[in-house]
């Protein structure tokens, strides 16, 4: 029988919101490796859909739709049923993720989530611009909440694979590269040591590059969304406008790029959906291929992160973006829903470790444009190992609910840190948790850029003296 190492002790109550195919996932996790007393855990969903899973562990299953009309009066009393302070677990679509953190301040609760989740009608609204429904308004929001909560419980934003692990990929890769070139440093101990050490180890962009390659037997059918994580929460952000962090290294805006006129500045959108928006990017198995530059928190929250500041100009920033091919059933999908003018498929469906036959979820960072050209590292699962190492996830959802593992614990153990990024989290402790269920963790080099990756038949306007320009990433 397999022991699992117990990481940390919760005697409160355990609030998860939503538990779809996040839900599921994470919470055998929380079982394995937190002490905490089941009888006190509750799960409130609108659809019954996992509820078997909840009954075979004996947890108490709430079936109702969280709104903005009964989120306080539904979760309120949860909250406060002590014994001490609460944990919420917020996995949910479609509930607004900063009024629950208010609540969680309010009622002295933990919280945590994997996405700044607006309530429902922001991602769609024709009433607003562009502008108005980025990650870049989202986040700016949660800043500002920041800003006035101050020190209090611990509230962790975005925290699942990615937004979440990639930023302690990140802080890894980037020691590594600066180990490998030889650069004297200290151990950085704030985001100023980090943004320093980035810029003297001379990156100058970071893709989140992610390739899956799980598939099924069975051949999409008409009508049908079929994807390895949430459909709606892919298509909500695949609808989104395109966005990235913006580097200082960029001699000029895409065509179709715009910059934010208020915040912290650190990334443009561009005026196209995410999911109709491709890039040159390149992971190990695969070499390069193209990815959708969907809107992440992570891309924003990264380039900020390792901005370098003289006074109050902005000295050193990197490119950062998501660079992502999701599963060939998911690329179908989105054909299918853009062909249709965006009408969306009458079925969603997540594909689960049972149907699944082959393939892996490879997802890293790849750092770019050192002196030793490009270095991506990161997490390649496969299904199969996925299988072996937890219940009720393929590949990729381990990879997002063993992150939402760590950030638990490392709140638990960092309970009055008020609302933390996790860029702003102890990496080297939150990767200890969750390298068991990562499958091989690994980093490599590559001599690959993009203009490798350039038909070169066609008059396009690329920057030849510079490979590492967005402009030559970014398929027009």
């Amino acid at each position: 029988m397999t022991t699992h190492t117990r990481h940390a002790s919760w005697q409160g109550p355990i609030l998860m919101l939503g538990f779809g195919s996040i839900g599921r996932g994470v919470l055998p996790l929380i079982l394995r490796h937190i002490d905490c007393d089941r009888s006190r855990i509750t799960i409130i969903d609108p659809s019954d859909l996992n509820k078997k899973i909840a009954g075979a562990e004996e947890i108490k299953f709430v079936q109702e739709a969280i709104t903005k009309a009964n989120y306080k009066s539904l979760l309120k009393p949860l909250l406060t049923a002590g014994p001490g302070p609460a944990f919420i677990v917020n996995l949910t679509v479609d509930v607004d993720s900063l009024d629950i953190m208010r609540l969680a301040r309010e009622t002295g609760a933990l919280y945590i989530d994997t996405v700044i989740e607006p309530w429902p009608g922001f991602y769609y609204s024709a009433k607003t611009n562009n502008a108005a429904r980025t990650n870049y308004r989202l986040r700016e929001d949660m800043l500002t909440l920041k800003r006035k909560l101050g020190k209090g419980t611990t509230a962790i934003s975005c925290c699942g694979a990615n937004p979440g692990m990639v930023s302690w990929f990140v802080k890894e890769a980037l020691l590594s590269i600066a180990h490998d070139l030889k650069i004297k440093h200290d151990v950085p101990k704030s985001r100023e040591d980090w943004g320093k050490l980035m810029k003297k180890a001379g990156v100058r962009g970071i893709h989140v590059a992610e390739r899956d390659t799980q598939r099924i037997r069975t051949p999409k059918a008409l009508d049908t969304f079929l994807n390895t994580w949430s459909v709606e929460g892919f298509v909500s952000e695949g609808l989104q406008p395109s966005e990235l962090g913006w580097g200082t290294h960029e001699k000029k805006l895409p065509p179709e790029g715009r910059r934010h006129k208020s915040g912290c500045g650190a990334a443009i959108y561009l005026e196209r959906p995410g999911a109709d928006t491709r890039v040159l990017t390149w992971t190990p198995t695969v070499g390069p291929h193209f990815g959708f530059l969907v809107t992440h928190n992570e891309a924003i929250s990264i380039s900020d992160y390792y901005t370098v500041r003289s006074g109050r100009s902005v000295s050193y920033r990197p490119t950062c973006h998501y660079a992502y091919h999701p599963c060939n059933d998911a690329i179908l999908s989105w054909h299918e829903l853009l062909g249709a003018g965006g009408k969306r498929q009458s079925v969603n469906h997540v594909l689960d470790e049972d149907e699944i036959t082959e393939g892996r979820d490879e997802l890293g960072v790849l750092l770019y444009g050192h002196k030793k050209n490009a270095y991506w590292f990161g997490s390649q699962l496969s299904i199969e190992e996925a299988r072996q190492l937890a219940p009720h996830q393929n590949a990729t959802g381990l990879q997002v609910t063993s992150a939402v593992l760590a950030g638990i614990i490392w709140a638990i153990e960092n309970p009055n840190e008020g609302i933390v990024e996790t860029d702003e989290m102890d990496h080297v402790r939150c990767l200890d948790v969750q390298r068991p269920y990562l499958g091989k963790v690994k980093g490599y080099y590559t001599d690959w850029h993009p203009l490798k990756q350039r038909v070169g038949l066609f008059d396009e306007k690329l920057d030849k003296r510079d490979p590492w320009q967005f402009t030559n990433i970014l398929m027009r």
